[in-house]
């Protein structure tokens, strides 16, 4: 559905976000894009939606170019940026503005939506706080019903109840035809949500993989004391029941996989990382 192809990006020339990053995602998943803060994980986004342009290499999003905007293109993919914004309509004057640009809109879906995500009834949506603007502007999106749904920092802005809400809601939308993209650095929030995960930093891909080849190939466990060889940890962190460690899985063992020390055990050690992956 998305396959991204030798893109190079930055907003200066001397200065790449991104060099000869290519990527393929597909249908039928939940994709985390993990990366640190200004590592370009919303420049990623904009570039997939064709709000921002390639300096060299293409990107194609079910068959079309994002930069030429064709209304073809732009009816298949649903973008909600970590800011979003609400003219001063009412609900049902956002609805009847813009729900004609999406074929697949269903009005009895939204409502649903904003039910389960308490969007309050207000005369204006200028006057709905941040949070519950961001909540409207989710369940307009998932209505939309597009095939792919492209979300930057979804949880932001949400309290504890909304975010339970909002994995639910998008657990259930999610079909083999249907893509979603979550860049996020609040990886607890996402954490149970996630299937394949995408990690990018200096503008390299470090790893594209799914959450069932994660836990074949690396154990994330808790050990008592440290290890006599400390240079098979790929990471390790100190915690209330031992040091939990992220080591290469040699003898097949299963256990559950931790997106946040995942993501550090990544970053801190690349090379290994890629080489367990490969083998």
């Amino acid at each position: 559905m998305i396959d991204i192809q030798n893109l190079s990006f930055g907003y200066r020339k001397n200065k790449l976000l991104y060099k000869n990053l290519n990527v393929s995602l597909e249908a039928g998943s939940i994709y985390g894009l993990l990366g640190k803060n200004g590592a370009g994980k919303s420049t990623l986004l904009k570039n997939i939606i064709g709000l921002l342009f390639p300096s060299r290499g293409k990107i194609f999003v079910n068959g079309f170019e994002p930069r030429k905007r064709q209304p073809q293109f732009l009816q298949g993919v649903y973008f909600i940026p970590e800011e979003v914004f609400v003219p001063s309509l009412t609900i049902r004057g956002y609805l009847n503005l813009y729900s004609p640009f999406y074929p697949k809109f269903n009005a009895d879906q939204c409502a649903e939506y904003l039910k389960v995500l308490e969007v309050e009834s207000v005369e204006r949506l200028t006057a709905l706080s941040f949070g519950q603007q961001k909540k409207f502007i989710i369940a307009f999106g998932l209505a939309c019903n597009t095939d792919i749904l492209l979300l930057d920092e979804p949880t932001n802005g949400l309290d504890i109840p909304s975010k339970i809400q909002f994995r639910k809601l998008i657990s259930s939308i999610l079909t083999e035809e249907r893509m979603i993209f979550i860049s996020t650095h609040q990886i607890r929030d996402l954490d149970s949500l996630i299937d394949k995960v995408i990690i990018i930093d200096n503008g390299e891909l470090l790893l594209n993989s799914s959450v069932w080849e994660v836990g074949d190939k690396l154990l994330f466990t808790t050990l008592k004391e440290a290890p006599e060889d400390p240079g098979e940890l790929l990471y390790a962190e100190d915690s209330v029941r031992g040091i939990s460690v992220v080591v290469e899985n040699t003898a097949k063992e299963e256990s559950r996989v931790n997106l946040e020390h995942l993501f550090n055990a990544v970053t801190n050690n690349p090379k290994r990382t890629k080489e367990i992956f490969n083998s």
